[in-house]
């Protein structure tokens, strides 16, 4: 028994520092082998997402109705023109203006909230049904009816989500709500914002949580393997949350009391403290 004492100590010591060793990604693919990603995903928008909606055209002045930016600088100069006619020089003002209002996406613009029933409320087209579409389909049914029913000639319709954001908690180094500019983002590149998993992260088992209309969806992806890359889950989509689970060593390390490793620091200083007064009981009964 008290040979076993120490060696019980350090065992215990090694257990609490050791480390898993399972780090690598995609640790099953040849490094010098090509893997086709699957083009799996298209971002379908929902009710409660907000969309920015840009109209061009060869004749811009047809269009100002339908920009939210250029729309509002117009009837802002209109409003300046009408206090005072006088003034020569705010045509001038209006053309610069009206210029700089022109350009993409600016602080200013809301954009259109997709409502419960899946609709967006669009200048003069009125009630337009979002939800369930690709962006490439409502860009496309926003520019035919501008077109049929005579409004824009020559309409370019450009649509982004404004909105898309994606959630990743649990054992990454900066968990964090990541807000996403365009429409795609893969789990890699979400872990890499949030500085990469922890030594504590299980890597074969990620959850995402997937809210689809009124469905919520849990599915798991696996990032040590090359079917990663052929995933639902690899393109994360709008309002996805990522949960990457601590390994079981962890869980029962983070469930013990938080003072365990300085007792055990103290039974192996206790048990090494024992074993030197064994040796010189010895000693001295050998004399």
């Amino acid at each position: 028994m008290k040979h076993r004492l120490p060696i019980l100590a350090a065992a215990l010591l090694l257990f609490a520092s050791c480390r898993t060793t399972q780090v690598a990604y995609i640790s099953d693919a040849t490094r010098d082998s090509a893997q086709t990603i699957l083009d799996t995903y298209t971002a379908t928008i929902l009710p409660g997402d907000q969309l920015y909606i840009y109209v061009e055209s060869q004749t811009p002045e047809s269009v100002i109705p339908f920009n939210q930016e250029t729309h509002k600088a117009q009837i802002e100069l209109s409003r300046a023109i009408n206090l005072d006619t006088s003034q020569r020089g705010l045509i001038q003002q209006q053309n610069t203006v009206m210029q700089n209002q022109t350009q993409y996406i600016t602080t200013e613009v809301t954009g259109y909230t997709v409502n419960e029933q899946g609709q967006i409320s669009f200048p003069i087209l009125g009630q337009i049904s979002a939800a369930g579409l690709t962006l490439d389909s409502l860009m496309s049914h926003i520019a035919q009816r501008l077109k049929n029913e005579g409004l824009v000639n020559d309409p370019t319709v450009t649509a982004k989500i404004m909105n898309f954001r994606v959630t990743v908690v649990g054992e990454v180094r900066r968990p964090q709500q990541i807000h996403v500019q365009g429409t795609r983002l893969t789990i890699l590149e979400a872990i890499a914002i949030c500085g990469d998993l922890t030594d504590n992260a299980i890597r074969d088992k990620l959850v995402v949580i997937r809210s689809d209309g009124g469905n919520r969806q849990m599915g798991e992806i696996n990032l040590t393997t090359k079917e990663l890359l052929d995933s639902p889950y690899y393109y994360l989509h709008n309002n996805d949350i990522v949960y990457v689970e601590p390994t079981e060593r962890h869980k029962r390390i983070s469930d013990r009391d938080p003072d365990t490793p300085k007792y055990i620091s103290i039974a192996v200083s206790v048990a090494s403290l024992i074993r030197t007064n064994l040796q010189t009981v010895r000693f001295n009964q050998t004399k």
